[in-house]
């Protein structure tokens, strides 16, 4: 029993299809207006990993900033920033 040449052609071509179609709705997805805006309320502003567990965030709500550290037995808030102040 042989499989047509063919047929392996146009299966991999619907596949590619496939790929491609769910690549560019993950791109539209991402560029949607809903995705990400300026009416926002929470942002990560910035992210360091401490260690392989522990992240020290910098987050943006409503205006102001807050420093959280994640990862460890339970997370923290470490502070507000002052409104004027930044990173």
């Amino acid at each position: 029993m042989t499989i047509d040449p063919g047929l392996w052609l146009k299966t991999g071509g619907a596949l590619c299809a496939v790929l491609l179609l769910a690549w560019l709705a993950a791109r539209a997805l991402r560029a949607s207006p809903l995705a990400a805006g300026p009416d926002r309320r929470l942002q990560v502003q910035e992210a360091l990993v401490l260690d392989a567990r522990r992240r020290l965030l910098l987050v943006r709500c409503d205006g102001r900033e807050v420093l959280l550290l994640t990862g460890a037995t339970e997370d923290q808030v470490l502070g507000w920033l002052p409104a004027g102040d930044s990173l």
